[in-house]
């Protein structure tokens, strides 16, 4: 499972990026799927990978926004992960990359990695620090690691392929599960110099062929993963997934955000909208073994069907009682669309659009307002304010053929409208009514 962090749905050149190289990424969807309608679970970082490591949407965990350093907001040990369910079934399990799954990262105050059932972590609880190159903040297995030297997703993939040589060498039968989570192309943006020069001509300035860079560089990293997986024999019969956790920064949209250059092309809005762009991203898989190479699959597939599908390939099933959002993907590998009894949905509180509900129900997206205040996190003290909040000012597209959500269907086609509005309703109200609520008298 291989994550970027920031990564435009348009920021390929598989996905029409007119200047950015990157033919590891080419080769791995031509040999594999390359999806077009490919949702994380969020439109920001800590709620898409609490999604993506649970098969549940975040707000079921208390996880509705990204989580700032120290913040008393974390992936709680209640919640059933895919590192923990593959274990029982004999898997080895590495998470190397991005975490950011609580606030309080290496403190035994919060669960960390190893809690979420990885045996081997290694990673930062945020960003790469001070920037993606030389950085300083990495942990290993709860110990410091201190400076290291090279590109933060050079290094990520070491950790990772580092770790798969050991543990082939040890239990070569064993299946394994790598979490390679990468921090690129997210601010603060560092890339190798040879590469900046390669695009100096194409980007407008020098902050654009940095990002450029930044994008080509995590190519490279996916290149030397794969040839790794070939080296050691595991490559035809290894499910290798290449992601992302939510759409592109906006410009400068903060002081940091000066090399922000990436596109969401042709969607509509950035990270933190509830409009595709905040969370339709790339989604590329390739396995020699059960994958028909050259595919490009339309039908919708998200970040939370992987909790689901990853435990049937395993041999593994989640607890009984374990309320899931997401579904079987194995269809979508032949081009069939995976059976999903309830549509996709996100409710992202503190959404830079005005409609902060949204929903994927087959080829229609709907969009409503909440008539409350902005909210990084639901509390005691905000609950009743949430839960009395009223949907309102729906607006329906036909995904398939507007991409951009430009033409509201909602006026001339008023029976769809009371269909779907009612959809979203009983939805909205099931996930409002299970999600987490954090208790505000607790430091």
């Amino acid at each position: 499972m291989v994550l970027c962090d920031d990564l435009g749905y348009g920021d390929l050149e598989c996905y029409g990026h007119p200047h950015i190289k990157t033919p590891h990424l080419n080769r791995m969807a031509e040999e594999g799927v390359r999806f077009t309608n490919f949702y994380s679970a969020a439109p920001v970082c800590s709620p898409s990978r609490v999604g993506l490591l649970t098969g549940r949407s975040p707000n079921r965990a208390g996880v509705y926004d990204f989580i700032p350093g120290g913040r008393d907001v974390y992936m709680r040990s209640s919640e059933v992960t895919i590192p923990q369910l593959l274990k029982q079934v004999g898997y080895a399990t590495c998470m190397s990359g991005k975490w950011h799954c609580n606030g309080k990262f290496n403190s035994p105050q919060q669960p960390q990695p190893d809690s979420a059932g990885f045996d081997h972590w290694f990673g930062t609880q945020n960003n790469a620090s001070p920037s993606h190159e030389n950085p300083q903040n990495f942990v290993r297995n709860g110990e410091p690691v201190g400076p290291l030297e090279g590109y933060s997703c050079q290094i990520v993939v070491d950790e990772a392929v580092n770790w798969l040589k050991d543990q082939q060498a040890e239990a070569p039968e064993q299946p394994f599960f790598m979490y390679v989570a990468f921090h690129e192309p997210h601010e603060p943006v560092a890339s190798p110099k040879k590469l900046v020069e390669q695009y100096s001509e194409a980007a407008q300035n020098e902050d654009e062929a940095q990002y450029f860079a930044n994008v080509a560089n995590v190519d490279v990293a996916v290149g030397r993963l794969m040839t790794a997986l070939k080296d050691l024999d595991v490559d035809s019969n290894t499910l290798v997934v290449f992601t992302a956790d939510n759409g592109p920064e906006t410009l400068n949209r903060y002081r940091r955000a000066s090399r922000s250059y990436g596109r969401a092309t042709p969607l509509r809005g950035m990270k933190l909208w509830t409009t595709d762009a905040g969370f339709r991203v790339a989604g590329i898989m390739r396995w020699p073994d059960r994958i028909k190479e050259d595919q490009i699959v339309h039908h919708p597939v998200s970040s939370l069907d992987f909790f689901p599908t990853f435990c049937q390939l395993a041999g593994t099933t989640p607890p009984a009682n374990l309320m899931l959002d997401g579904t079987n993907f194995l269809p979508a590998l032949k081009n069939e669309a995976p059976d999903r009894p309830k549509p996709l949905l996100w409710i992202y509180y503190n959404a830079l659009n005005e409609r902060r509900v949204a929903m994927r129900d087959g080829e229609w997206k709907v969009l409503a307002k909440l008539n409350i205040s902005k909210y990084t996190n639901v509390t005691t003290e905000n609950e009743a304010e949430v839960k009395a909040a009223e949907l309102s000012d729906f607006q329906i597209f036909r995904i398939t053929n507007d991409v951009d959500e430009s033409n509201d269907l909602s006026a001339s086609m008023p029976e769809k409208l009371d269909e779907l509005s009612k959809r979203l309703k009983a939805n909205y109200h099931d996930l409002l009514n299970d999600s987490h609520i954090w208790d505000a008298k607790k430091p």
